[in-house]
């Protein structure tokens, strides 16, 4: 990779080199002349995030930044713990939600016999009954694995019974070294309407908490609920932050000093297969959380706990196997980026259990190994902070705590956390984010594999259960519920909505644009006959024997001009009643309006919406 190493790149030959290279490639795929993409033609290549942020194609030392401070030292970027065990990493954190507790003591100490080494654990109307965490905890070394719990609106009930559990286990000799986090979300369970305990409840719990021996920390900042809407990276991030300065604002009105304040809290966090944003995103979040501890004098105690969870929203139900990709990518962006826990979630976990016929056993033990394989055998833990140092994960870090922090500040302007959710405001600001989202999405400008691109039209239906919506603003969500659709039409009639490809000319002419045919239509649940190519006269033949409705022209544009209209003409006589052309309209604009296709299929369609009308058109 050419490095320049002086800030005008115009005087750089390595740099003036590369962007000459870039300028001759894209100027030959747009078919024009290098000097018509003007002084920066690389800008062409750059990528804007969802928060304003430019990804760049190449970053030299132009974009160098000052080195961050060590781990274990404000403002944290590089990690809270600067002698953390590099032999365990992050801790393998995992989710028990049963309500059994007998049962759910065994799956926990078996977890832990194979690898887990924190616990995640939902309480009362999230899992276990309060009354009998006593059992579900029994065994459990708390000075060896860290407990998080989930209780919802028996968080206080549930941070009773953990409390008197403490009091009974006397086999740590440093109680400090005990890490729980009771999992009190008041602010933003609000945000997603789950059940809570409210913030007065909250705060008396922490009280309780600060006066403990171990290291009890009882309120959660779940960004979680915020991404599972549709926010942004900084819009999770900085209303993350403003539901903390609430927390601090309630907890020094109660009369924790700052320091102490600021011990209570714990962050958690989604991860999303765009790892590099995500490694920026954890990094980011421990700078802009040590500022607010700075300013309120207490900048040592910036360092609050980050869990990292996999993202809910990337899973699809389609293709569910390629979601142990995803979470992949997930756990080694957190993980990178200093997360302290990572939860992976199971990969069927968008579907119900035993939709795919395989156990909840194996998929736990898939989610768990994704880690222990990052861990034990890519050794990822070893080395503290990894991509420090790096002009894209630095400049990334930057500008993203910037953007969050700007929002954060929005939050603020807006009178605060509470203020900017009762006004439906923050809720406005993300609901945005989503559309912007799912248009990209529906245009398949962002692909989602499996679902809007190469979709497997051949697995089985989903269950009716499956087919329910659900409340996270899943990615692929709009295509999914077109996949419903063809489910239904194959349960009522025993075959999927077809549509008839029409090949015109020879297979060099035609065969790009009848595999992106079949994938588009695939990718909405419709099933493509190819009947392969057809001469004059066969063509209403092949639709009669194939009992389409719907047809689309696939070959060149030259032989669209020649073969279009006979083509037309002959799947209407044969009564098709709808006939698409793959290409745009200028391919067929000599034609009469009585001769012409009835829409044209291109990469700029929205796909969603033509896909959504063909199975209107076809029943389903």
């Amino acid at each position: 990779m050419p490095i320049a190493s002086e800030s005008d790149t115009g005087a750089v030959p390595e740099y003036g080199a590369w962007r000459t290279g870039v300028a001759g490639v894209l100027a030959k795929a747009r078919r024009v002349e290098p000097a018509e993409l003007g002084d920066e033609p690389e800008k062409l290549l750059a990528v804007t995030t969802y928060d304003g942020v430019t990804v760049n194609p190449l970053y030299t030392r132009r974009d160098e930044l000052p080195e961050p401070p060590l781990p274990g030292a404000y403002p944290f970027v590089r990690g809270g713990d600067a002698t953390r065990d590099v032999n365990r990493g992050w801790y393998v954190c995992e989710k028990f939600d049963g309500s059994d507790a007998a049962a759910v003591n065994e799956e926990i100490l078996a977890a832990l016999d194979n690898g887990t080494s924190a616990v995640w654990l939902g309480a009362g109307e999230r899992g276990v009954p309060v009354a009998q965490l006593p059992r579900a905890l029994a065994g459990l070394l708390f000075d060896l694995a860290p407990l998080a719990v989930d209780a919802g609106a028996d968080g206080a009930a549930a941070a009773e019974q953990i409390f008197a559990v403490l009091d009974g286990y006397t086999a740590a000799t440093d109680r400090a070294a005990i890490q729980v986090a009771l999992g009190l979300t008041p602010l933003t369970s609000r945000f997603n309407g789950t059940s809570h305990v409210d913030l007065d409840t909250a705060v008396a719990v922490a009280r309780q908490a600060a006066q403990r021996a171990e290291t009890v920390r009882a309120l959660t900042v779940c960004g979680i609920a915020l991404h599972n809407a549709g926010a942004s990276d900084a819009q999770e991030l900085g209303a993350a932050v403003a539901a903390g300065l609430e927390y601090l604002r309630a907890l020094t009105e109660a009369g924790f000093d700052a320091a102490s304040a600021l011990r209570q809290l714990v962050f958690r966090f989604a991860a999303t297969d765009d790892q590099f944003a995500t490694t920026a995103k954890f990094r980011a979040a421990r700078q802009i959380w040590a500022r607010v501890a700075h300013e309120l004098g207490a900048p040592e105690e910036g360092n609050a706990p980050q869990h990292a969870v996999t993202s809910a929203a990337m899973l699809s139900q389609r293709d569910p196997w390629v979601n142990m990709l995803r979470t992949t990518l997930a756990a080694f962006g957190a993980g990178v980026g200093g997360a302290d826990l990572i939860t992976v979630l199971p990969f069927d976990a968008p579907l119900p259990a035993g939709e795919l016929g395989v156990s909840r056993a194996f998929s736990d033990r898939m989610a768990r190994n994704t880690q222990l394989l990052l861990l034990e055998e890519s050794h990822l833990g070893h080395v503290q902070d990894p991509g420090a140092g790096s002009w894209y994960v630095e400049r990334f870090t930057a500008e993203l705590a910037a953007a969050a922090w700007a929002f954060m500040q929005d939050i603020e302007r807006a009178g605060g956390y509470v203020a900017a959710l009762e006004s439906g405001w923050l809720a406005e600001r993300i609901a945005a984010t989503r559309a912007r989202r799912e248009s990209d999405v529906a245009h398949r400008k962002t692909a989602v594999t499996g679902v809007n691109e190469f979709p497997n039209l051949a697995e089985d239906p989903l269950s009716e259960a499956a087919r329910q919506p659900g409340t996270v603003a899943r990615y692929g969500a709009a295509f999914e519920a077109l996949r419903n659709r063809s489910d239904a039409y194959f349960v009522a009639n025993g075959q999927r909505p077809k549509a008839l490809l029409v090949p015109l000319g020879t297979v060099a002419e035609h065969n790009v644009r009848v595999i992106w045919s079949q994938n588009l239509l695939a990718s909405g649940g419709i099933e493509a006959i190819t009947p392969g190519p057809l001469a004059a006269g066969e063509i209403a033949a092949a639709a009669t024997e194939s009992g389409a409705t719907v047809a689309v022209l696939v070959g060149s544009d030259k032989r669209y001009g020649t073969d279009a209209r006979a083509a037309v003409e002959e799947l209407r006589a044969a009564g098709v009643t709808t006939v698409l052309l793959a290409g745009p309209e200028k391919a067929v604009a000599d034609l009469p309006e009585t001769r012409r296709p009835d829409g044209f299929l291109t990469a700029r369609i929205d796909a969603v919406e033509v896909l959504s009308g063909l199975l209107e058109k076809l029943g389903a």
